[in-house]
Formats: structure tokens, sequence, C-alpha cells
């Protein structure tokens, strides 16, 4: 949220100073509820109107009953979330072709830090179409845990449940995200040197350079979500994947340009064209190879990236 949209937020309540010191206040934990929003609902958009319905709310609270801000907009951000997750999964059932979360570039600090390959990975895009799996709660309960630590009577406080309960939530949704491979996870460089080499294959059309980056059984998915032409089923195989690619080398049009840049902690592919972001493919690795890709070309999807590329050069 910039400053002038925290001006624009800020109530006309006849004390300025009030206002402004509870604007200011707001705007110090608005990456944390930014960040915890986006892992509930895997919206940038969704999660930046969610930040907005909790700084409504948080105008209007009295607030000398607040004794911790921090987790009263924790828990006013989680509850609005789940509202929002009900409502969104009705929708996502309907979705043409594959879905995945809309891409956040992370070298800004949008996500909040990213020091540690946990913090990575509670947003890597593979987390989050998993977490498609999960119920509003078991969500709720996940993010809250896993991504900022809470412990399960603090979870607890939040949802409105009993202790046990949630750690019967958490042990459950553990279970049913089913993650053995992430024991076995690439370090950063290698990620990095393996995306980075796609990059340039692409840019020079080299498949026989992509094809050696490629594991046997790489899946390939593109989410255009009806918006533009895309592939309606994932492409298995290396095989099929590098057909799809040189037939995709072959349509693009003049003045495309790819890069490499930080999107959802991981090294991704953007492809842009006179200022215009035209897709992000995020990658996962597995065995020294790319085992999978995810490509959002929704260019609703893409607004919030957009938008975050013409504010700084993100761009490696």
């Amino acid at each position: 949220m910039t400053s002038e949209t925290t001006q624009h937020l800020a109530p006309d309540d006849g004390d300025g100073d009030t206002a402004d010191a509870s604007a200011a206040e707001f705007t110090a934990h608005r990456p944390r509820m930014f960040g915890l929003a986006y892992r509930m609902l895997g919206s940038a958009e969704e999660a930046e109107d969610t930040v907005q319905d909790a700084y409504l709310r948080w105008s209007g609270a009295d607030r000398a009953s607040i004794a911790h801000p921090a987790a009263w907009l924790a828990t006013v951000v989680t509850r609005l979330s789940l509202n929002r997750l009900t409502s969104a999964r009705a929708k996502r059932e309907e979705y043409p072709g594959p879905w995945l979360p809309e891409p956040v570039f992370t070298r800004d600090g949008a996500l909040g830090p990213l020091e540690s390959a946990e913090r990575r990975d509670a947003v890597s895009t593979a987390l989050l179409v998993l977490l498609e799996r999960l119920t509003p709660t078991e969500r709720a309960v996940y993010v809250l845990r896993e991504a900022f630590a809470y412990s399960h009577r603090e979870i607890a406080g939040v949802l409105g449940l009993g202790e046990a309960n949630c750690r019967q939530v958490y042990g459950r949704a553990v279970r049913r995200l089913e993650r053995p491979e992430a024991r076995f996870a690439p370090v950063r460089e290698q990620r990095h040197r393996l995306v980075e080499s796609f990059v340039t294959a692409a840019r020079e059309g080299d498949l026989a350079g992509l094809e050696r980056l490629l594991a046997e059984d790489v899946v390939w998915s593109s989410d255009g979500g009806g918006r533009v032409s895309a592939a309606r089923r994932p492409i298995v195989g290396r095989d099929a994947v590098l057909r799809f690619l040189a037939g995709v080398a072959r349509r693009a049009e003049e003045g495309t340009e790819i890069a490499l840049a930080e999107v959802n902690g991981a090294p991704a592919l953007v492809s842009h064209r006179e200022g215009t972001l035209l897709a992000v493919t995020t990658f996962e690795v597995r065995d020294g190879a790319i085992s999978g890709a995810g490509v959002v070309m929704n260019p609703d999807k893409l607004a919030f990236a957009g938008r975050q590329l013409a504010g700084g050069s993100l761009l490696e």
C-alpha cells in the first residue's frame, strides 16, 4: 500500500493526528497481512481487497480495546480470507483449464522476508496449488502454523476452535498435502542455475539445450483462464513438452522478451513486450532437472505482477 493509498484510506474524523497515527500503525502491519491473505487465497488481487476490508474494520474499531494489534489484524484477515475462500472454491471448480495462483514478484519484499528455504517454500507455486486440496479451515490452520509459526493455542483463538481440534485439523492437512519430495528440495543455487539455463536456451531457441534440462516425466501446465489461448490440459513428458515449446516459439510475436526474475520466492521466466507482462513461468525442480512448470497467461492474474513490474526493476 503506497503512502498515497494510506492517506486516501485514513478516515476524516476531525482528528488528523489520530487518523494519521492509525493509518501509520496499520501500514506497519500491512506486509504481514497481505502475505497471510495471499497464502490463504492464492490471489494477489483478492489479498489486496481483503487487506482493504481489514483497514475499514480497523478504522472503525475502538483502538483502546485492542491490546495486540498484530494479533487482532491477523484474526480479522484470516476470517475475511475464509469468507472469500469459501465462495472462490466454487468458481475454481468451473475454471477453464488448469488453475494456478497469481504470481507475485518477491525480490521487493512483497510477501515479507523470505530468508529461509521454509519461508520460500511457503509461498511457492507448487505449495499454493497443493493447498487447493484442503478445506478452508485446514488451509487456515496450515498457513498460520507453517508460514507464521502460530501455536495451536493461538490458532484456536483466531479461528474460534478448540486447541485439540486445531491439532487434529493440522495433522489432517499435513497428511492431505502428501509432500515427501519437500525433504529433497534442491538448494537455491542449483534451482537458479537450472532456470537461468532454461531462460538462455529459450531465448536462443535451443531445443537441444531445453531437452537436457527437462526431466523425462516433466509436466507443463498453462493457465489462460479462457482469456487467452492456452493448453486446456497439462502436457506430460519431455518429448510432448518440447514439441509444445517449439510451437510456442514459432508463434511468439516479434518484440517479445524473456527475462529471469524472482517470483514466489524462486527463479522464474518472465515474458513481456513493450512494457506489458505476457506470462510468468514458475518451475519445480527434482533430481537436478526441471520436473514441472506452471505458466500464468490469464491477464487478470497478471495484473498485480504487472503493476509491480511497472513500479521498479525486478528483472535480472
